[in-house]
């Protein structure tokens, strides 16, 4: 029973692993490059709550609201001011890769300027009483988290998969010069692109916000890359396999925390990592594609 106790707390902590690995997953697919100031998004989202909620007194709802949607113009000003005149070059992904970094540490910095390096604690926004399910207690932070999550997966593959806008993106991902002469603006799925994964990382963030009640500065670094390692497993451009991904790592995590020691769980998750990239590069949903020369 432990076992299964374990496992469903995993569940909501790789819930918002998944969150922020969808954001991972939808960039790489459109423009085929790993945003690794994607979990320091989460971290600017969560300051957003704490300025909007405990220093501002604004109510749950419009902190939330403001959280998602300050979050969504922080990504694409992100993708205006440091990605899209490299993009436009068409510089080594190598050169993209080292900018995303560069921008993940200046937030860091600038965060930690403004607010200093110490953890602010919040509040628990959701306090619901634990439902009980053939004998195993969930918390309602958990089946929120799980919930949630699953929401934003499955209106995200609609989204991709039934709109104009769904087949504006698809169109981009698979051939960006063919898409342009198709008259879609490329640059504007990309930015629109980004504002989504953003977004997402804006729920998520009120989601850890909920669960820890406790932000800080550098909290982004170590979610961002487990949510990376998450987007892996599952296959990074695959969107039901961020969300997979992430309930691995999150149930991975608890078992390991659990049955074996808290100072291993870092190890355990790089492990998987290593193990996926060794005999499923892809990812369990992903798929080899052949690259175009």
């Amino acid at each position: 029973m432990d076992f299964i106790v374990q496992v469903v707390n995993g569940l909501g902590m790789g819930s918002i692993y998944a969150l922020v690995a969808l954001g991972y997953s939808m960039v790489y697919g459109i423009v085929q490059l790993i945003n690794f100031a994607h979990g320091d998004i989460i971290m600017v989202a969560a300051y957003i709550i704490f300025i909007s909620m405990m220093m501002m007194g604004l109510p749950l709802w419009a902190a939330i609201l403001l959280c998602v949607v300050l979050s969504a113009l922080v990504g694409m000003l992100i993708e205006r001011v440091a990605y899209r005149r490299l993009l436009v070059r068409n510089v080594p992904r190598i050169s993209l890769l080292i900018t995303t970094i560069g921008v993940s540490i200046f937030l860091q910095n600038l965060f930690q300027l403004i607010f200093g390096s110490d953890a602010k604690p919040m509040q628990k926004f959701f306090d619901l009483p634990a439902l009980s399910v053939f004998g195993v207690s969930i918390t309602s932070t958990t089946i929120l988290n799980i919930v949630t999550s699953v929401i934003m997966m499955i209106c995200l593959q609609l989204l991709v998969g039934r709109t104009r806008m769904g087949k504006a993106m698809r169109a981009t991902s698979e051939d960006a010069g063919a898409a342009k002469l198709m008259g879609i603006n490329t640059n504007h799925i990309i930015a629109l692109t980004f504002a989504i994964g953003s977004a997402l990382a804006g729920v998520g963030a009120v989601l850890y916000c909920n669960t820890y009640q406790q932000i800080k500065p550098i909290m982004g670094s170590m979610l961002g890359l487990k949510a990376f390692v998450a987007a892996v497993l599952g296959g990074i451009g695959s969107i039901p396999g961020a969300m997979l991904g992430g309930y691995i790592l999150g149930a991975a995590e608890g078992l390991t925390t659990s049955f074996i020691s808290s100072n291993l769980t870092d190890a355990v998750v790089f492990g998987i990592l290593i193990l996926v990239l060794l005999f499923k590069p892809a990812g369990l949903l992903g798929k080899n594609v052949r690259e175009k020369v």
